[in-house]
């Protein structure tokens, strides 16, 4: 059986029927069966919190991040740099950090802007080194 992760609850509680009912010990019969002791264990505790409900398949969608800038700040920062096309984003953050009473880096403004396709990269400007200084040294430690 492997792991337990993408079985179903009914294969799950069998699973755990199984290591209740069996004379042998718990990590004999799980190697038997070939599942993980720490896969079997979550398993075993949200049965006996929330019987076989508990084993149903939970939802792996996305976690909320503690960090992220949420949806609304982020859409508050669009519109206030369309209000105000003429500040640059360290201006634009710190009239955000004045005006709004919340903290913005200049970094998280540039990237919400970049996003939203408000400002793109700066062009880099290619320098080519020459062959030889414009103004050759012609002594010992000349500057």
């Amino acid at each position: 059986m492997g792991g337990l992760t993408r079985t179903s609850a009914s294969e799950k509680n069998e699973v755990i029927r199984l290591v209740e009912e069996s004379a042998l010990p718990v990590k004999q019969t799980l190697d038997e069966i070939g599942v993980p002791r720490s896969t079997i264990y979550g398993c075993y505790e949200r049965y006996q919190r929330d019987g076989v409900a508990g084993l149903q398949d939970r939802s792996s969608q996305p976690r909320q991040f503690w960090n992220r800038i949420p949806g609304a700040v982020r859409e508050q920062v669009v519109q206030i740099a369309l209000a105000h096309p003429e500040l640059s984003p360290r201006q634009l953050a710190c009239h955000i950090i004045d005006n709004e009473g919340y903290f913005i880096s200049e970094s998280s403004v540039v990237r919400i802007l970049k996003a939203f396709a408000l400002i793109t990269s700066p062009a880099f400007v290619l320098v080519k080194a020459a062959s030889k200084f414009k103004h050759p040294t012609k002594q010992v430690n000349e500057l």
